[in-house]
Protein backbone atom coordinates (compact mmCIF):
# COMPACT_ATOMS: atom_id res chain seq x y z
CA UNK A 1 0.00 0.00 0.00
CA UNK A 2 1.62 3.63 -0.81
CA UNK A 3 2.21 6.20 1.78
CA UNK A 4 0.43 9.25 1.33
CA UNK A 5 3.52 12.18 2.07
CA UNK A 6 2.68 16.15 1.72
CA UNK A 7 6.18 17.56 0.75
CA UNK A 8 6.34 21.17 2.69
CA UNK A 9 9.29 22.64 0.69
CA UNK A 10 8.95 20.80 -2.40
CA UNK A 11 11.52 23.01 -4.47
CA UNK A 12 13.74 23.31 -2.08
CA UNK A 13 17.10 21.06 -1.61
CA UNK A 14 15.13 18.47 1.08
CA UNK A 15 12.07 18.29 -1.16
CA UNK A 16 13.48 18.27 -4.49
CA UNK A 17 15.54 14.91 -2.87
CA UNK A 18 12.38 13.59 -1.31
CA UNK A 19 10.86 13.46 -4.80
CA UNK A 20 13.68 11.75 -6.12
CA UNK A 21 13.06 8.95 -3.73
CA UNK A 22 9.40 9.18 -4.21
CA UNK A 23 9.71 9.09 -7.61
CA UNK A 24 12.15 5.90 -6.90
CA UNK A 25 9.89 4.14 -5.40
CA UNK A 26 6.18 4.64 -6.63
CA UNK A 27 5.16 1.42 -5.39
CA UNK A 28 5.78 2.87 -1.74
CA UNK A 29 4.93 6.33 -1.91
CA UNK A 30 2.83 8.83 -3.44
CA UNK A 31 3.10 12.71 -3.25
CA UNK A 32 -0.84 13.94 -2.62
CA UNK A 33 0.37 17.40 -1.19
CA UNK A 34 3.00 19.79 -2.56
CA UNK A 35 4.48 23.00 -0.77
CA UNK A 36 6.44 26.30 -2.26
CA UNK A 37 6.77 29.42 -1.42
CA UNK A 38 7.74 31.33 -4.29
CA UNK A 39 9.16 29.08 -7.10
CA UNK A 40 5.60 28.68 -8.89
CA UNK A 41 7.57 27.77 -12.00
CA UNK A 42 9.12 24.59 -10.44
CA UNK A 43 6.12 23.52 -8.10
CA UNK A 44 3.85 23.72 -11.44
CA UNK A 45 6.71 21.16 -12.83
CA UNK A 46 6.71 18.98 -10.18
CA UNK A 47 2.71 18.93 -10.11
CA UNK A 48 2.56 18.40 -13.78
CA UNK A 49 5.00 15.49 -13.08
CA UNK A 50 3.43 13.59 -10.10
CA UNK A 51 0.18 14.62 -10.22
CA UNK A 52 -0.77 15.58 -6.30
CA UNK A 53 -3.68 16.33 -5.03
CA UNK A 54 -3.17 19.70 -4.65
CA UNK A 55 -0.10 22.01 -5.04
CA UNK A 56 -0.08 25.10 -2.74
CA UNK A 57 2.02 28.25 -3.16
CA UNK A 58 2.98 29.82 -0.11
CA UNK A 59 3.51 33.87 -2.31
CA UNK A 60 -0.19 34.87 -2.78
CA UNK A 61 0.75 37.21 -5.63
CA UNK A 62 1.78 33.94 -7.51
CA UNK A 63 -1.76 31.75 -6.83
CA UNK A 64 -3.33 32.99 -10.53
CA UNK A 65 -0.22 31.36 -12.17
CA UNK A 66 -0.31 28.25 -10.34
CA UNK A 67 -4.14 27.81 -10.87
CA UNK A 68 -3.84 28.30 -14.40
CA UNK A 69 -1.31 26.26 -15.15
CA UNK A 70 -2.95 23.50 -13.13
CA UNK A 71 -6.68 23.56 -13.53
CA UNK A 72 -6.29 21.54 -16.83
CA UNK A 73 -4.90 18.73 -15.13
CA UNK A 74 -7.63 18.36 -12.33
CA UNK A 75 -5.04 19.46 -9.44
CA UNK A 76 -6.55 21.49 -7.09
CA UNK A 77 -4.41 24.70 -5.36
CA UNK A 78 -4.15 27.47 -3.09
CA UNK A 79 -2.09 30.23 -1.43
CA UNK A 80 -1.02 31.46 1.56
CA UNK A 81 0.31 30.14 5.04
CA UNK A 82 -3.07 29.63 6.31
CA UNK A 83 -3.70 27.35 3.57
CA UNK A 84 -0.79 24.94 3.78
CA UNK A 85 -1.16 24.82 7.65
CA UNK A 86 -5.27 23.82 6.92
CA UNK A 87 -3.93 20.95 4.08
CA UNK A 88 -2.03 18.98 6.07
CA UNK A 89 -5.02 17.62 8.11
CA UNK A 90 -6.56 16.10 4.75
CA UNK A 91 -7.38 12.46 4.86
CA UNK A 92 -4.97 11.71 2.29
CA UNK A 93 -2.45 12.25 3.87
CA UNK A 94 -0.21 9.85 5.98
CA UNK A 95 3.08 11.75 6.41
CA UNK A 96 4.35 15.26 6.15
CA UNK A 97 8.09 16.34 5.43
CA UNK A 98 8.22 19.54 6.95
CA UNK A 99 11.32 21.19 4.81
CA UNK A 100 10.46 24.56 4.46
CA UNK A 101 12.65 27.13 5.84
CA UNK A 102 12.83 28.98 8.97
CA UNK A 103 9.76 29.53 11.28
CA UNK A 104 7.32 29.22 8.40
CA UNK A 105 7.47 25.56 9.33
CA UNK A 106 6.16 25.79 13.12
CA UNK A 107 2.32 26.35 12.02
CA UNK A 108 1.64 23.35 9.55
CA UNK A 109 3.58 20.99 11.65
CA UNK A 110 1.62 21.69 15.03
CA UNK A 111 -1.60 21.44 12.45
CA UNK A 112 -0.18 18.14 11.43
CA UNK A 113 0.56 16.84 14.91
CA UNK A 114 -2.76 17.83 15.91
CA UNK A 115 -4.46 15.77 13.13
CA UNK A 116 -2.23 12.58 14.32
CA UNK A 117 -0.02 13.06 11.01
CA UNK A 118 3.47 11.19 10.72
CA UNK A 119 6.03 13.88 10.45
CA UNK A 120 9.38 13.60 8.64
CA UNK A 121 10.94 17.10 10.28
CA UNK A 122 13.30 18.96 8.37
CA UNK A 123 12.58 21.97 9.86
CA UNK A 124 14.76 22.47 13.11
CA UNK A 125 13.03 25.46 13.44
CA UNK A 126 10.39 24.11 14.40
CA UNK A 127 11.67 22.29 17.43
CA UNK A 128 13.94 25.32 17.83
CA UNK A 129 11.34 27.98 18.69
CA UNK A 130 8.61 25.57 20.57
CA UNK A 131 10.46 22.50 20.94
CA UNK A 132 8.85 22.26 24.65
CA UNK A 133 5.33 22.89 22.91
CA UNK A 134 5.67 20.28 20.24
CA UNK A 135 6.77 17.96 22.94
CA UNK A 136 3.45 18.52 24.60
CA UNK A 137 1.61 17.94 21.41
CA UNK A 138 3.21 14.97 20.44
CA UNK A 139 2.42 13.31 23.93
CA UNK A 140 -1.36 13.93 23.01
CA UNK A 141 -0.94 12.74 19.88
CA UNK A 142 -0.69 9.64 17.87
CA UNK A 143 2.05 11.09 15.50
CA UNK A 144 5.81 9.89 15.74
CA UNK A 145 8.37 11.89 14.41
CA UNK A 146 11.43 10.90 12.17
CA UNK A 147 14.25 13.70 11.99
CA UNK A 148 15.67 14.03 8.71
CA UNK A 149 18.65 16.11 9.64
CA UNK A 150 22.06 14.08 9.26
CA UNK A 151 22.86 14.56 12.38
CA UNK A 152 19.83 13.67 14.42
CA UNK A 153 18.85 10.60 11.89
CA UNK A 154 22.29 9.49 12.71
CA UNK A 155 21.35 9.97 16.60
CA UNK A 156 17.94 8.12 15.89
CA UNK A 157 19.64 5.89 14.11
CA UNK A 158 22.71 4.84 17.11
CA UNK A 159 19.91 4.57 19.80
CA UNK A 160 17.93 2.33 17.86
CA UNK A 161 17.70 -0.85 20.21
CA UNK A 162 19.30 1.00 22.96
CA UNK A 163 18.17 1.65 26.44
CA UNK A 164 17.95 5.47 26.74
CA UNK A 165 18.79 4.94 30.68
CA UNK A 166 22.69 3.69 29.15
CA UNK A 167 23.15 6.77 27.20
CA UNK A 168 26.46 9.46 28.71
CA UNK A 169 26.07 11.53 25.69
CA UNK A 170 24.96 12.83 22.55
CA UNK A 171 28.12 13.81 20.39
CA UNK A 172 26.68 15.99 16.89
CA UNK A 173 29.44 16.47 14.08
CA UNK A 174 29.61 19.74 12.30
CA UNK A 175 32.00 19.59 9.32
CA UNK A 176 33.08 23.91 10.01
CA UNK A 177 32.02 25.06 7.31
CA UNK A 178 34.29 27.15 4.74
CA UNK A 179 35.73 29.22 7.26
CA UNK A 180 36.63 26.53 9.65
CA UNK A 181 40.51 27.34 9.79
CA UNK A 182 39.73 30.77 9.17
CA UNK A 183 41.19 33.94 11.37
CA UNK A 184 38.06 36.05 12.96
CA UNK A 185 39.24 38.88 11.28
CA UNK A 186 38.24 36.97 7.63
CA UNK A 187 35.24 35.51 9.16
CA UNK A 188 34.08 39.27 10.35
CA UNK A 189 34.47 40.78 6.66
CA UNK A 190 33.49 37.47 4.49
CA UNK A 191 31.04 37.41 1.74
CA UNK A 192 27.86 35.69 0.98
CA UNK A 193 29.44 34.26 -1.88
CA UNK A 194 32.40 33.02 0.58
CA UNK A 195 29.81 31.82 3.24
CA UNK A 196 28.33 29.86 0.61
CA UNK A 197 30.99 27.77 -0.46
CA UNK A 198 30.48 24.86 1.62
CA UNK A 199 33.31 22.23 0.90
CA UNK A 200 30.69 19.02 1.74
CA UNK A 201 27.20 19.72 1.25
CA UNK A 202 24.83 21.35 -1.02
CA UNK A 203 22.10 22.98 0.36
CA UNK A 204 19.87 26.17 0.35
CA UNK A 205 21.62 29.88 0.78
CA UNK A 206 19.95 29.97 4.61
CA UNK A 207 21.02 27.15 5.83
CA UNK A 208 24.25 27.29 4.57
CA UNK A 209 25.29 30.57 5.82
CA UNK A 210 24.11 29.17 9.31
CA UNK A 211 26.58 26.35 8.61
CA UNK A 212 29.47 29.16 8.15
CA UNK A 213 28.13 30.72 11.15
CA UNK A 214 27.65 27.21 13.22
CA UNK A 215 24.49 28.80 13.71
CA UNK A 216 23.10 25.45 12.41
CA UNK A 217 24.79 23.82 15.19
CA UNK A 218 23.32 25.69 17.53
CA UNK A 219 19.81 24.98 16.33
CA UNK A 220 20.71 21.39 16.46
CA UNK A 221 21.69 21.09 19.78
CA UNK A 222 18.49 22.80 21.09
CA UNK A 223 16.91 20.75 18.49
CA UNK A 224 18.52 17.45 20.03
CA UNK A 225 17.63 18.77 23.37
CA UNK A 226 14.06 18.16 22.39
CA UNK A 227 14.07 15.03 20.48
CA UNK A 228 15.69 12.81 21.90
CA UNK A 229 14.79 14.09 25.38
CA UNK A 230 17.79 14.75 26.66
CA UNK A 231 19.96 16.77 29.22
CA UNK A 232 21.82 20.23 27.41
CA UNK A 233 24.62 19.17 29.24
CA UNK A 234 24.68 15.37 27.69
CA UNK A 235 24.93 17.39 23.90
CA UNK A 236 27.77 18.38 22.46
CA UNK A 237 29.30 19.51 19.33
CA UNK A 238 32.52 18.26 17.66
CA UNK A 239 34.21 19.32 14.62
CA UNK A 240 34.60 16.47 11.71
CA UNK A 241 35.72 17.81 8.74
CA UNK A 242 35.33 15.06 6.25
CA UNK A 243 31.39 15.06 6.51
CA UNK A 244 31.56 11.16 6.77
CA UNK A 245 30.58 10.71 10.43
CA UNK A 246 27.01 11.93 11.19
CA UNK A 247 26.80 11.98 14.51
CA UNK A 248 27.59 9.60 17.59
CA UNK A 249 26.62 8.50 21.11
CA UNK A 250 28.32 7.78 23.52
CA UNK A 251 26.98 5.49 26.51
CA UNK A 252 27.86 4.90 29.70
CA UNK A 253 29.61 1.58 29.44
CA UNK A 254 32.14 3.52 27.29
CA UNK A 255 30.99 2.70 24.29
CA UNK A 256 30.04 4.90 21.02
CA UNK A 257 27.74 4.62 18.16
CA UNK A 258 28.56 6.44 15.06
CA UNK A 259 26.48 6.35 11.82
CA UNK A 260 28.71 6.76 9.06
CA UNK A 261 27.94 7.98 4.99
CA UNK A 262 28.79 9.78 1.83
CA UNK A 263 27.42 13.74 2.50
CA UNK A 264 24.11 13.01 1.10
CA UNK A 265 20.70 13.73 2.43
CA UNK A 266 18.93 11.50 0.83
CA UNK A 267 19.69 8.79 3.00
CA UNK A 268 18.21 10.17 5.93
CA UNK A 269 15.28 11.30 4.12
CA UNK A 270 14.90 7.75 3.09
CA UNK A 271 15.16 6.44 6.21
CA UNK A 272 12.32 8.85 7.90
CA UNK A 273 10.05 7.62 4.75
CA UNK A 274 10.38 4.29 5.32
CA UNK A 275 9.80 4.53 9.38
CA UNK A 276 13.26 3.83 10.03
CA UNK A 277 13.50 0.97 7.20
CA UNK A 278 16.00 0.75 4.78
CA UNK A 279 15.18 0.59 0.78
CA UNK A 280 17.55 -0.19 -2.01
CA UNK A 281 20.56 2.38 -1.58
CA UNK A 282 19.54 5.90 -2.98
CA UNK A 283 22.75 7.10 -2.70
CA UNK A 284 26.30 6.63 -3.35
CA UNK A 285 28.17 3.78 -0.91
CA UNK A 286 30.83 4.93 1.68
CA UNK A 287 34.05 3.05 0.26
CA UNK A 288 36.19 3.91 3.48
CA UNK A 289 39.24 3.13 0.98
CA UNK A 290 38.54 6.43 -0.30
CA UNK A 291 37.76 8.51 2.58
CA UNK A 292 40.41 6.30 4.82
CA UNK A 293 41.14 9.96 7.08
CA UNK A 294 38.72 11.08 9.73
CA UNK A 295 39.47 14.04 12.25
CA UNK A 296 37.83 15.45 15.18
CA UNK A 297 38.74 18.88 16.66
CA UNK A 298 37.23 20.86 19.24
CA UNK A 299 34.88 23.61 17.84
CA UNK A 300 36.00 27.74 18.59
CA UNK A 301 33.62 29.76 20.37
CA UNK A 302 35.80 32.83 20.03
CA UNK A 303 35.50 32.64 16.02
CA UNK A 304 32.28 31.31 16.36
CA UNK A 305 29.94 33.28 18.97
CA UNK A 306 26.87 31.66 17.27
CA UNK A 307 27.38 28.42 18.64
CA UNK A 308 27.49 29.65 22.21
CA UNK A 309 23.58 30.66 21.97
CA UNK A 310 22.34 27.05 21.99
CA UNK A 311 23.28 26.78 25.84
CA UNK A 312 21.91 30.56 26.39
CA UNK A 313 18.29 29.00 24.61
CA UNK A 314 18.39 25.68 26.66
CA UNK A 315 19.56 27.81 29.98
CA UNK A 316 17.04 30.67 29.50
CA UNK A 317 14.29 28.89 28.72
CA UNK A 318 11.37 30.03 27.42
CA UNK A 319 10.76 32.35 24.57
CA UNK A 320 14.84 32.79 23.97
CA UNK A 321 15.66 30.16 20.84
CA UNK A 322 12.66 31.90 19.24
CA UNK A 323 13.72 35.43 19.63
CA UNK A 324 17.05 34.04 18.93
CA UNK A 325 15.93 31.98 15.50
CA UNK A 326 13.82 35.55 14.89
CA UNK A 327 16.68 37.56 14.92
CA UNK A 328 18.81 35.11 13.06
CA UNK A 329 16.44 34.39 10.23
CA UNK A 330 16.44 38.46 9.41
CA UNK A 331 20.18 39.08 9.90
CA UNK A 332 20.73 35.89 7.70
CA UNK A 333 18.37 37.91 5.01
CA UNK A 334 20.24 41.24 5.33
CA UNK A 335 23.82 39.13 5.24
CA UNK A 336 22.78 37.19 1.77
CA UNK A 337 21.57 41.12 0.87
CA UNK A 338 24.74 42.54 1.29
CA UNK A 339 23.65 45.06 3.70
CA UNK A 340 25.69 43.76 6.89
CA UNK A 341 28.52 41.85 7.09
CA UNK A 342 29.11 38.19 8.81
CA UNK A 343 30.19 39.07 12.09
CA UNK A 344 26.60 41.30 12.15
CA UNK A 345 25.00 38.38 12.34
CA UNK A 346 25.61 37.93 15.56
CA UNK A 347 25.61 40.94 16.61
CA UNK A 348 22.13 41.43 15.73
CA UNK A 349 21.16 38.53 17.47
CA UNK A 350 22.68 39.89 20.91
CA UNK A 351 21.04 43.00 20.54
CA UNK A 352 17.53 41.71 19.73
CA UNK A 353 18.33 39.34 22.98
CA UNK A 354 18.80 42.06 24.84
CA UNK A 355 16.00 44.29 23.72
CA UNK A 356 13.27 41.44 23.42
CA UNK A 357 10.51 41.19 26.20
CA UNK A 358 11.43 37.45 28.27
CA UNK A 359 8.64 35.00 28.27
CA UNK A 360 9.08 32.02 31.20
CA UNK A 361 6.07 30.05 30.13
CA UNK A 362 5.24 31.24 26.29
CA UNK A 363 2.19 29.38 24.48
CA UNK A 364 1.83 28.93 21.28
CA UNK A 365 -0.05 32.51 20.64
CA UNK A 366 2.91 33.53 22.81
CA UNK A 367 5.70 32.22 20.30
CA UNK A 368 3.48 34.06 17.43
CA UNK A 369 3.94 37.17 19.35
CA UNK A 370 7.63 36.84 19.94
CA UNK A 371 8.84 35.79 16.69
CA UNK A 372 7.11 38.93 15.61
CA UNK A 373 8.25 41.09 18.16
CA UNK A 374 12.24 39.97 17.63
CA UNK A 375 12.15 40.52 13.87
CA UNK A 376 11.19 43.95 14.44
CA UNK A 377 13.96 44.51 16.53
CA UNK A 378 16.33 42.82 14.44
CA UNK A 379 15.41 44.87 11.14
CA UNK A 380 15.64 47.56 13.47
CA UNK A 381 19.12 47.09 14.29
CA UNK A 382 20.03 45.78 11.03
CA UNK A 383 18.78 49.36 9.81
CA UNK A 384 21.08 51.19 12.04
CA UNK A 385 24.03 49.70 10.69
Amino acid sequence: MQKRIAVLGSTGSIGTQTLDIIGRHPDRYRATLLVAGRRVDDLIEQARRLRPTRAIIGDESLYSRLHDALAPFGIDTAAGAAAVAGAVTAADIDMVVTAMVGYSGLAPTVEAIRAGKDIALANKETMVVAGSYITELLAASPSRVYPVDSEHSAIYQCLAGEDPASVRRLIITASGGPFRTAPAEVIERATAAEALRHPNWSMGAKITVDSATMMNKAFEIIEARWLFDMEPERISAIVHPQSIVHSMVEFRDGAIKAQLGVPDMRVPIAYALGEAGRPAPVSDLLDLLVHDTLTFEAPDPARFPCLSLARTALERGGNTACVINAANEVAVAAFLAGRITMGSIYRTIETTLRRAQFLANPGYDDFIASNSEARAIAASYVDSL
